[in-house]
């Protein structure tokens, strides 16, 4: 396991270098820089002290070089100073990503609530009533756009019933009133994670049911519910570990439109901020953030491979 964990580690570390090449050289290309906005707010600035401001940020050199000197800032702990929030990048980052993290958080459980019991009772009756109604809401999920979903959401459960604010932001500091607050826009991103992850775990139970072993204890006299439950759901779990570690990157962006829509001080609108305002430095450590988290899921997906299927090695793992 060892070898396999520093295997993933230095792959990892890998991707995050690439990605902030990447992200660098494309934060580079947006239209303005900090300069721009500094002349805009005070237009009596004389083209000497524009220079000077260029060349103390760095700004009068190749960008290659540029990203050189953030590297070794960031690798000795340091990303930069954040001048939409005028402190250090990590401090500006501390509260919102403390906030997207309980929002993905519920998200996740009430998508995986939602979602794997829905798949299994649909790949269970393949071809039946509740098959099609769970297909159609699946599809429904899928192809809905977020923003939208957020609207009838705020319409019916805010407008309409009443039951919950369409504000995620709440004055009380209590963790109830919070969670209050949270429930509408974490029921939104929720139901969109679900119609994906029940349609994976459908076709994985049915596959799974498919399968030789599968036959051997219904012929033994165990009840189809101890059948799916006890042997099926084991093998049909293993590639649906796969999706939602990828849900988790997905969570993330479709955090961003859910927290736009119901105001909430999180990630993603710190992320939108910080790239409409040129916040290179913010926008560039949010983002690397981002891939260090879909990262890290990946690699929690592989244990827990190894965790359900005792086939999977680590040392497979690490050689594949």
């Amino acid at each position: 396991m060892a070898r396999f964990l520093l295997t993933r580690l230095v792959q990892s570390l890998a991707v995050l270098v690439l990605m902030s090449v990447a992200i660098y050289g494309l934060i580079g290309l947006m239209p303005g820089d900090p300069i721009d906005l500094a002349l805009s707010a005070d237009p009596e600035l004389t083209p000497s002290d524009i220079g000077r401001l260029r060349a103390l940020y760095g700004l009068d050199k190749p960008w290659l070089e540029r990203y050189g000197a953030w590297a070794l800032q960031a690798i000795q702990g340091n990303f930069g100073y954040s001048r939409l929030f005028a402190a250090p990048v990590l401090e500006a980052l501390a509260e919102p990503l403390g906030r997207t993290a309980l929002l993905m958080g519920m998200s996740f459980l009430i998508g995986v609530a939602i979602g794997i019991p829905a798949g299994m009772a649909a790949g269970a009756r393949p071809h039946s009533r509740l098959d099609y109604v769970v297909n159609l809401l699946c599809f429904a999920g899928v192809a809905m756009p977020a923003f939208w979903l957020a609207l009838l959401m705020i319409l019916l459960f805010s407008v309409t019933l009443q039951w919950f604010p369409a504000s995620a932001v709440s004055l009380d500091p209590g963790i109830g009133a919070q969670l209050y607050h949270l429930a509408l826009p974490a029921l939104t991103l929720g139901l969109l994670q679900a119609g994906g992850i029940a349609r994976y775990m459908r076709a994985a139970i049915r596959d799974a049911l498919s399968a030789d072993h599968i036959r051997t204890a219904r012929s033994k006299g165990r009840s189809e519910l101890g059948v799916l439950w006890g042997h099926a759901l084991r093998n049909a779990m293993i590639p649906v570990i796969s999706i939602l570690a990828l849900d988790v990157g997905a969570l993330f962006s479709g955090a961003l439109i859910i927290e736009m829509m119901f105001g909430y001080p999180g990630m993603g609108k710190l992320l939108f901020d910080a790239v409409m305002g040129n916040d290179y430095n913010l926008a560039l450590v949010a983002l690397l953030f981002a891939t260090a988290v879909t990262l890290a899921a990946n690699l929690l997906a592989d244990i827990a491979y190894a965790a359900i299927d005792p086939r999977v090695s680590f040392t497979r793992l690490a050689e594949a």
